[in-house]
């Protein structure tokens, strides 16, 4: 019997992990090439089939960690260690994601312990209902997250959809988490922006919105992340926002946006239309809630900054070079 893939990649990692053979004797043992095995290994990495835990304590980060944590008045903050990788090596380096190879090693760093608090929310929270925001590092998050069973967990989106063939679309990760755990999942069902005030009434209106925002509006937690407004940007990159758009934001004070909410340099967000038909759990909501915020590479770090500020953000996980440069920031 031909054995799958995922068969096949579990056992590879079985065998290399956990048996101590190495890629060679794995790819004896499962009849297959080393450059299969090698793939096979890679996979179960990347799809979170398997974990690896590095004691962060031992990274030199905790006077840093703890520097931030007063300075922004967090109840934990987090790094990884500093890899000194340096910051974008982009467009040379980057992949179809606009990603160099350095910001692929902070984005994976910063979602494998974002998964191991979320692990631990759901092991001592009955029940938990975590609210998600959206982006690449929310989805590194997602791939961390097998072998996590909460079937009592609700897993809620803080925000509308934005494009509907996007890996980082907030359903996505919602979706992702509720399989992966076998709990609930539960949507936003409109656009993150609407297209004019009137249709966001309209939308708001609607009964599953309204039940929506309501279990959003009960979180244990909420995880989220953030964007800074270059051309670069996620947002931009996705085609949700215009170069006209990216120009208006800055004029208005725009340094950065989380949940597709738009803000200054002190964390407030702006008098700008796209924030006024922007149909996601408002700054007021989330001040009241457990909120963490998620930053990978120093580019966000302005941004980050800005955020943190505002004083919705309740904890901090962060790549060890990002945390460096917020500590260095006036």
């Amino acid at each position: 019997m031909d054995e799958t893939d995922d068969t096949l990649m579990v056992k590879a990692a079985w065998l290399y992990h956990v048996g101590g053979l190495n890629q060679a004797e794995t790819a004896e043992r499962l009849g297959l090439t080393r450059a299969r095995v090698n793939r096979l290994l890679a996979d179960a990495l990347e799809e979170g089939v398997v974990s690896i835990t590095v004691d962060r304590q031992l990274a030199g980060m905790v006077p840093v960690e703890e520097a931030l944590r007063r300075r922004f008045g967090l109840d934990f903050c987090q790094a990884t260690p500093a890899l000194e990788l340096g910051g974008s090596d982009a467009p040379a380096g980057a992949d179809k994601t606009g990603l160099s190879p350095a910001q692929k090693v902070a984005f994976r760093a910063v979602g494998l312990l974002g998964a191991n608090h979320l692990r631990a929310h759901l092991a001592r929270e009955e029940p938990a209902t975590v609210g998600l925001g959206w982006g690449r590092t929310l989805e590194q998050m997602t791939l961390h997250m097998a072998g996590v069973s909460a079937p009592n967990a609700r897993f809620i989106s803080l925000m509308g959809s934005l494009t509907a063939n996007s890996a980082f679309n907030p359903f996505e990760l919602v979706h992702t988490l509720a399989k992966r755990t076998g709990g609930e999942g539960y949507f936003l069902p409109v656009p993150f922006i609407a297209d004019t005030l009137e249709d966001k009434q309209v939308l708001l209106s609607q009964r599953q919105v309204a039940k929506a925002l309501a279990i959003a509006g009960t979180a244990t937690l909420c995880m989220i992340s953030v964007g800074e407004l270059e051309e670069s940007a996620l947002l931009r990159r996705q085609g949700m926002l215009s170069a006209a758009d990216l120009d208006s934001l800055h004029a208005a004070g725009a340094v950065g946006d989380t949940n597709g909410i738009f803000f200054d340099a002190h964390g407030r967000p702006v008098e700008h239309p796209l924030n006024q038909r922007t149909i996601a759990v408002p700054f007021e909501v989330l001040r009241g809630l457990n909120v963490v915020l998620m930053v990978a590479s120093p580019e966000k770090t302005r941004a980050a900054a800005a955020l943190l500020a505002s004083g919705i953000v309740n904890g901090l996980i962060i790549d060890g070079d990002a945390a460096l440069s917020l500590a260095r920031q006036p």
